[in-house]
């Protein structure tokens, strides 16, 4: 899947993502549900990978803006 946004809209992303992941690192620490927990640390470990390219694409991006 491939989904083209402009830097503002990439930026907005990003912080939601972000956010959501704080969210969700909270609510794992305070689950006590061992099936959930190991659900919610699953969904974390994507949201992670995901925000991880996503701070790749910013560098560079950054870097083009600079560059251009």
């Amino acid at each position: 899947m491939e989904l083209q946004l402009s830097p503002e809209e990439a930026e907005v992303v990003w912080d939601i993502l972000a956010d959501r992941h704080r969210e969700l690192l909270r609510e794992i620490s305070r689950t006590s549900h061992h099936e959930f927990k190991i659900t919610l640390r699953h969904r974390e470990a994507v949201l992670d990978a995901v925000i991880k390219r996503l701070s790749v694409l910013r560098a560079q991006s950054y870097i083009e803006a600079l560059a251009g």
